[in-house]
């Protein structure tokens, strides 16, 4: 199998090009979901689906599909690919687009080649799995695998105050198939890997065996505001004080572990928000990752425990609200182990890993058995126009979800080209 390799010249021409869909006379890209933009990348990845001659479908939600059916093996179970083409604002070009288009020239390679896979191989786009402008993220394959009801996620109202399911009807991609009307074998995810660990390391390629849990929320702080300058600190009811005391107490707790759990206050907005006056009001997000579920749990519990002492200590009134609670996911340990063995016969370095981000394919593990390929990324950037991974990674990372494809899809020699 070592012999047959992806098109390099065809996979990073269309990266680049998708790069540039999206990209404003400021030169930031930006495509949310169902946003003008992003229908102009939808557009392009359906046009090089036809281009390539294999069917193409799309959801209520929206998620886009690209399926090859060689003849003789229709009704099997398909082996999906994919991952996404919304962005975050100001993004990179490799987050998502790099496993939707490797996932198309795996497809396109393995026509060429005469390899006929004994199932039918789909390359899947879903929809906004950044949760920019619609929450919560990772939706369209979330919906896809029956976790979020699609109706439900169609009446989502944007950042924007627009409705998802009139923004996807506007933008041309309210399709008409139910979500999970593909049911996958297996599904398997290539990505960059977000994070600094494999180049630091000088390790090629990442196996994925599992990815951490997510526990989102919302604290809101209330006090009393005052004047800065009159108001003595120990008769203060200063919510702004008592944010700063749970955003330290987060990275205390996170550094004194030897535990692998990260705490991440993103967002923040005090009330009135003047300089001279202590702060009524303030509310803030809280992030917590683990890959184990007990810790998790235990982190959550930690953190309902502190708030209360800092409402008691601060004479402020607390509330929480939960965003989002994805449980940690463990990859199937056949595919992991497939990634590793075509890792060593091509030569590349490789290692198991724990994905810190949330991706497409946690979503899709509730329904096939799924894993993930991490290649490096330069500096462990992403979400940022600085995000980069070289191309002899990418293109590596390409040839080996090649090998894990047709080691899943049991590729034999056919007459048909």
């Amino acid at each position: 199998m070592n012999s047959l390799s992806v098109n390099d010249e065809r996979l990073l021409g269309r990266l680049q090009r998708l790069g540039e869909i999206g990209r404003g006379a400021d030169g930031r890209l930006v495509r949310l979901a169902a946003s003008d933009a992003e229908k102009l990348g939808r557009d392009q990845f359906v046009a090089w689906l036809k281009e390539t001659g294999i069917e193409v479908a799309v959801d209520r939600i929206g998620n886009i599909f690209g399926i090859w059916r060689p003849e003789g093996v229709a009704d099997n179970a398909p082996l999906m690919l994919g991952s996404h083409i919304d962005t975050v604002i100001d993004a990179g070009i490799y987050d998502g687009c790099y496993g939707v288009l490797a996932g198309l020239e795996i497809i396109a390679t393995l026509k060429e080649s005469g390899l006929r896979p004994d199932c039918p191989i789909a390359v899947a786009a879903f929809t906004n799995e950044e949760g920019v402008r619609f929450a919560p993220d990772m939706m369209g394959s979330l919906v896809y695998a029956g976790g979020l009801d699609v109706d439900v996620a169609l009446a989502t109202t944007g950042i924007d105050g627009a409705i998802l399911g009139n923004e996807l009807r506007r933008i041309g991609y309210d399709g008409d198939m139910e979500p999970g009307f593909i049911q996958p074998h297996a599904y398997i995810e290539l990505h960059i890997e977000q994070g600094p660990v494999l180049e630091r390391e000088g390790i090629q390629i990442g196996a994925v065996e599992n990815l951490q849990g997510i526990s989102w929320q919302r604290v809101t702080v209330n006090g009393d505001a005052n004047h800065a300058g009159t108001t003595p600190i120990s008769m203060r009811r200063d919510a702004g004080h008592a944010a700063a005391r749970v955003i330290t107490f987060l990275r205390d707790r996170a550094l004194s572990s030897n535990t692998p759990t990260v705490a991440t206050v993103g967002c923040m907005t005090f009330e009135p928000n003047a300089i001279n006056v202590i702060p009524s009001r303030a509310v803030f997000t809280v992030d917590l990752r683990d890959p184990d579920e007990d810790r998790l749990r235990e982190e959550e519990a930690a953190l309902e425990a502190f708030l209360a002492k800092v409402a008691r200590d601060e004479d402020v009134l607390i509330e929480v609200e939960r965003l989002a609670r994805f449980e940690p996911v463990k990859f199937d340990r056949q595919i992991v182990e497939l990634v590793e063995a075509a890792a060593s016969r091509r030569g590349h370095t490789c290692r198991r890993m724990t994905s810190g981000a949330g991706h497409d394919a946690q979503m899709i593990a509730r329904m096939a058995p799924s894993a993930m390929i991490f290649v490096p990324s330069i500096g462990g950037v992403s979400h940022n126009p600085k995000e980069k991974t070289h191309d002899t990674d990418l293109v590596a990372g390409a040839n080996m979800l090649l090998d894990v494809v047709a080691s899943l899809a049991k590729a034999s020699k056919t007459a048909e080209v």
